[in-house]
């Protein structure tokens, strides 16, 4: 386990900007102690620092995962988020959206949402940027990309694609395996 190089933080912080800003200071300096992210065979790990001193004990070979994975690097050098972000994402979400209740099980299936599943959209998010997905209930159910701006959203056909999907809560299930 070792800390990220400066090119695998700045690629990291880009994509963790896409979904939550500026607050990516939040997520190291908490109240409840001091985080650090750390990679792990091209895992990328979120684990408070008192925690990750003591994992220095373990032999790298033994050592499975430490914290929570935000995400891997591809093979291109490119960050994939996991699911396993998502309770770390969803409070500091610049932008957020919301499906109704017929939408909320294709989503939770893999299906990117259309209009016609968009119960409410945060006032002007830019096409292409990163949004968490929530139920109308306030329940976080994934995270993906929106596909359309919100003045784009408004005036766009029932089926067209306004959000794609990149990660859901089904995932714990249908890649149970993967998220390791």
């Amino acid at each position: 386990m070792r800390p990220l190089t400066e090119d695998e933080t700045k690629i990291f912080f880009e994509k963790l900007s896409k979904y939550i800003g500026e607050n990516i200071k939040l997520l190291l300096d908490r109240p409840d102690g001091n985080f650090c992210f750390r990679l792990q065979k091209d895992r990328i790990f979120y684990v408070r620092e008192d925690i990750m001193k003591r994992a220095t004990s373990v032999d790298p070979k033994h050592l499975l995962s430490i914290g929570t994975c935000f995400g891997k690097f591809t093979k291109t050098k490119r960050i994939r988020l996991h699911i396993t972000a998502l309770d770390y994402l969803a409070p500091y979400a610049k932008f957020k959206v919301w499906l109704k209740p017929n939408a909320e099980q294709q989503f939770l299936y893999g299906h990117h949402v259309m209009k016609a599943g968009l119960g409410r959209i945060t006032e002007n998010t830019p096409q292409y940027q990163g949004v968490v997905v929530y139920n109308m209930n306030d329940l976080p159910l994934g995270f993906g990309v929106a596909a359309k701006s919100t003045d784009l959203c408004r005036s766009c056909d029932p089926m067209a694609i306004v959000v794609f999907h990149q990660a859901d809560i089904g995932e714990y299930i249908r890649s149970e395996e993967m998220l390791i």
